[in-house]
């Protein structure tokens, strides 16, 4: 457990910040656990049930003609996953990898159709449990690129974290293109 858990009340309420919780707290039931990471110097989440695995960067093999941001795929237990780089996929500076650098499996469900697909992110960071009262809509950027990823921001610790959609991030990677809600909104 955290520091933060010593600002709690002595009757074990939270400190006013939040109904925010770290690390397994199991008060406020509808909070939602997520796995945060930077990339390019910003937080960023993901749900952690579409989380199947955490992994150090291994490289991958190489298809030809794939989009820019798929990096190739890899043998993943049998099952072949495609690696996509989230820097290159959001438009941002390319960095080298390092030490930190790691692979996370994500496992997306549609009905009977599961997705699986490696993201590379600069580093992992902690798990947070994430009450709906810290999230907060993405606000109007001139950009239904952002939009297209970004499920909502919250605010953790007094810092803000970009929250993605994981269905969303897999749509993009099946069909090459913005998912289709992204595409129906008026500019």
């Amino acid at each position: 457990m955290s520091d933060d858990a010593s600002t709690n009340g002595q009757d074990g309420s939270a400190p006013a910040e939040a109904s925010l919780l770290r690390h397994g707290n199991q008060e406020g039931r509808s909070a939602q656990q997520v796995l945060t990471f930077h990339l390019a110097g910003e937080e960023y989440g993901l749900g952690i049930r579409n989380i199947q695995e955490i992994r150090g960067w291994t490289a991958v093999t190489c298809i030809p003609h794939a989009p820019p941001w798929v990096l190739g795929v890899l043998d993943l237990r049998g099952s072949i996953v495609p690696v996509i780089d989230l820097r290159r996929r959001f438009g941002l500076e390319s960095a080298q990898f390092g030490p930190s650098t790691v692979l996370i499996v994500i496992r997306v469900t549609g009905g009977a159709v599961e997705r699986n697909f490696g993201l590379v992110v600069d580093a992992v960071s902690e798990v947070y449990d994430i009450s709906p009262s810290h999230c907060r809509a993405l606000p109007e950027l001139g950009s239904e690129v952002a939009r297209s990823f970004v499920d909502s921001l919250a605010t953790i610790d007094g810092k803000t974290v970009i929250l993605l959609d994981a269905r969303r991030l897999a749509e993009t990677l099946h069909t090459g293109r913005q998912p289709q809600a992204a595409q129906a909104r008026p500019s």
